[in-house]
């Protein structure tokens, strides 16, 4: 079933030519149906790619659903058009009187950085707490998840001595849980990170439950009871090159930066990477959506509290 975006969104046509059904504004406003409202903070500075990247994972599953992208009022954008921003973007001042059914926090190029001199992290904590009275659940994404695992329980981000960067083996802890329902007892998740949170702080928190790890990576996935907050330490929205061009990005920025790690055949890369992640990924969506979304939500949204 299809995602609704707006007409003219460019990840349209790209995801069309994937036969991704995605449902434009026109063809919407004729069909009776309540579409699941899911807000993307989309925190990632090449905006267009992380939308692409969410917009193919959400849309495997039969469930209808409407997508709004937030920025940050308090954070200029550098790596995307203003154009692009005021088009297809809201401020979170424009939707905060609205709830919604889900809501996606992705990673931010910032985790070197205390979370305290982030610059929007005043706006991105107010956020946080709007989610917990207008939102049924929200996915936090990798520095999203290191960030929402502060906020909300004071669990610290650590600086690691090298960079997690590759593709990582993850065991599915909690089977029981319909978050990981149909994964493979291990499971594969590209990582792409300076910091980590400590495994340690994140069993001793009683309101989470780990659902997986790795012994490479750390604890990969854990939620809280009911899946109301959601984080997810890695990328599995990642496409087959992404980790390919953060390498040589920064290889031809002269950064200090290893070959992502389990990625390559052969540590080749000069060779195309296996696409060894998307299956569980699609699952990981489709799970949330289905589970702790549209089986959770109310539907008249204004009993989302």
């Amino acid at each position: 079933m299809p995602i609704k975006v707006q007409n003219n969104l460019p990840a349209k046509e790209i995801l069309e030519n994937e036969n991704i059904f995605v449902m434009d504004e026109n063809r919407s406003i004729h069909q009776d149906i309540r579409l699941l409202q899911i807000c993307i903070l989309n925190l990632m500075p090449v905006k267009q790619d992380t939308e692409l990247q969410l917009l193919r994972a959400l849309s495997n599953t039969p469930l209808q659903i409407n997508i709004t992208f937030m920025k940050m009022n308090s954070h200029i954008s550098l790596n995307t058009s203003v154009t692009h921003l005021n088009n297809f973007y809201h401020t979170f001042d424009e939707l905060r009187h609205q709830k919604f059914d889900g809501m996606i926090i992705t990673g931010a190029p910032v985790e070197q950085i205390a979370f305290e001199e982030v610059d929007y992290w005043q706006e991105l904590g107010e956020i946080m707490a709007w989610t917990k009275t207008h939102v049924t659940s929200t996915f936090h994404i990798c520095w999203g998840a290191q960030a929402g695992l502060y906020y909300h329980f004071g669990i610290r981000k650590h600086l690691l001595d090298s960079k997690l960067f590759g593709l990582f083996t993850h065991r599915v802890m909690n089977r029981k849980v319909p978050l990981v329902r149909g994964f493979d007892d291990f499971f594969l998740a590209p990582h792409s990170r300076h910091t980590t949170v400590s495994h340690a702080d994140i069993y001793a928190c009683k309101a989470l439950t780990v659902l997986a790890e790795s012994e490479q990576a750390g604890v990969y996935l854990c939620m809280t009871e009911g899946g109301r907050q959601i984080f997810v330490m890695g990328h599995p929205e990642y496409d087959r090159v992404t980790l390919h061009q953060e390498y040589m990005r920064d290889k031809d920025k002269g950064l200090e930066i290893a070959l992502p790690e389990h990625y390559y055949t052969d540590d080749d890369c000069t060779l195309r990477p296996n696409l060894q992640w998307r299956a569980h990924c699609n699952m990981l969506y489709s799970n949330w959506l289905n589970y702790y979304v549209y089986q959770a939500t109310p539907y008249d949204l204004d009993k989302i509290g």
